[in-house]
């Protein structure tokens, strides 16, 4: 074995630091400015968000700055989204787009990370159509990045990493991140999803539920409230699950009751929360927390049962609302939103009708509304469906103006009222700052940008459709 050889195997312990500080050392002589500067962008839901994060965190210990800039970038990095097709025919065009740029500077790194990139099929046509993108890697080997830029960053060839049973099992702890904001966080408790609706490759990329235990999720909370975070969110494809996999299993309420025990100011949310696992016990820990938000995000997907069952859902419309009952009576200033799709394989207007009768029944804050997308692997995909899509466009924008109907009733019923909102920002053209209720619902009002991340309580003096307008209510 030669000495070069010694030196680049990395100590049995730690491997990746090892490979975070040779990448370091890559990057102070490849850089092209004074710092190696990294453009990540992302795609997707919030746990791609977290995911994100820790590569930027990651990055960060290998020395790089951050850049929103291709043409100052010295790594690009797009993490994707395979939910619906247009956002992975969106990532390909604008992968596409860096070819000229990856001419012009051929030092320039291009990687592709996420969900899509754990479908073999849109691996391959990374592999295939982009030569120019030297490292792709999926969702169930992000803990090695460090190891995975370094042999992009030291080999004549492209890398391609794709996760596999073993890794699937695989929880890494400690791993840094960058987050993207002072006051707003979000602290994953589980991966994958057991589920399997029959629309959804998720648990195909994202593999099988596996919890983190509660010591971890504990400690990681505990430093984000001591270190000031205001808003702090749970993140699982489904949260009622958490606990399962562990060896001593514990309920995602008895998780909750433990982090809302944590003293501090602060606010607690949880995303996403499968109905057929939301139990009565969630909604009394909801209802007795100190710090736990009044919002439930709950996604009823169709309000049509045989559609339910088609979609493989595990519960019925009845069982839903009684569950949406109970909630209200509990918790009576609860915000309730939800996910709906349009136009699934076979759904006929009639059924499709009984999805908008539900929504009237509930009165949700707000929805997000998605017209059906076939996912090449899902059973959804193999199913007839005749419906046109100028038909289904007609529905979504039938359902989309009950629900602003709904939502207008329900802001219109906040006028006069005071809120605890949490200040996130100021609009630039506006002037005005804005921040959100308990109940996830944006308020814009007039202040000092030094306000931003603090809570404040805001009276309501106007309201249109979802967005209200109020004022600041002096401290006492």
């Amino acid at each position: 074995m030669e000495e070069n050889d010694l030196f680049r195997m990395p100590p049995p312990l730690h491997p990746q630091a090892f490979y975070t500080e040779r990448a370091a050392k890559i990057m102070a002589v490849r850089k092209r400015g004074a710092v190696p500067m990294a453009l990540v962008r992302t795609y997707g839901c919030q746990q791609n968000v977290s995911d994100s994060e820790k590569i930027m965190g990651m990055l960060s210990q290998m020395g790089f700055s951050f850049t929103e800039d291709p043409e100052q970038a010295d790594f690009i990095l797009f993490n994707t989204c395979a939910v619906r097709g247009h956002a992975e025919n969106r990532v390909f065009g604008n992968v596409g787009a860096l070819k000229e740029l990856k001419r012009r500077y051929p030092s320039i790194l291009v990687a592709v990370c996420g969900c899509m990139m754990e479908e073999k099929s849109a691996s391959e046509h990374i592999r295939r159509k982009f030569p120019f993108v030297g490292l792709v890697f999926g969702t169930h080997v992000l803990h090695r990045f460090p190891e995975l830029l370094c042999t992009a960053l030291e080999g004549d060839g492209r890398v391609f990493e794709r996760g596999d049973e073993q890794e699937d099992a695989v929880i890494t702890e400690g791993l840094p991140a960058r987050r993207g904001s002072r006051f707003r966080a979000w602290l994953t408790v589980m991966y994958g999803c057991n589920n399997f609706c029959s629309y959804c490759i998720v648990p195909y990329v994202r593999g099988r539920e596996r919890s983190r235990g509660p010591h971890a999720i504990l400690g990681e909370f505990r430093g984000l409230v001591e270190n000031g975070y205001k808003d702090i969110t749970l993140l699982g494809q489904n949260v009622n699950s958490y606990g399962k996999t562990l060896g001593d299993p514990i309920s995602f309420s008895e998780l909750l009751r433990r982090l809302d025990a944590v003293d501090g100011d602060y606010r607690l949310r949880f995303m996403t929360s499968h109905p057929k696992d939301a139990t009565r016990e969630l909604i009394d820990t909801m209802a007795g927390g100190r710090h736990i938000s009044h919002h439930l995000h709950l996604p009823v997907q169709s309000g049509s049962n045989r559609i339910l069952k088609a979609m493989n859902r595990g519960y019925t419309r009845e069982s839903y609302l009684a569950l949406v009952e109970y909630a209200k009576k509990k918790i009576p200033d609860l915000s309730l939103t939800s996910d709906i799709i349009v136009g699934f394989p076979g759904e006929t207007y009639e059924e499709f009708r009984q999805t908008v009768d539900l929504i009237r029944q509930v009165e949700f804050t707000s929805l997000f509304t998605f017209i059906y997308s076939p996912r090449e692997g899902t059973r959804a995909a193999k199913l007839p469906d005749p419906v046109p899509a100028e038909e289904k466009t007609r529905w979504l924008q039938e359902l989309c103006a009950e629900q602003e109907k709904i939502s207008a009733k329900r802001c219109a019923g906040e006028v006069g009222r005071t809120r605890r909102v949490l200040i996130e920002g100021k609009n630039s053209k506006t002037g005005l700052l804005h921040g959100r209720t308990d109940g996830s619902v944006v308020i814009d009002f007039p202040g000092s940008e030094d306000q931003v991340g603090r809570f404040a309580d805001v009276r309501i003096t106007a309201a249109r459709n979802w967005v209200l307008s109020g004022e600041l209510v002096p401290s006492k």
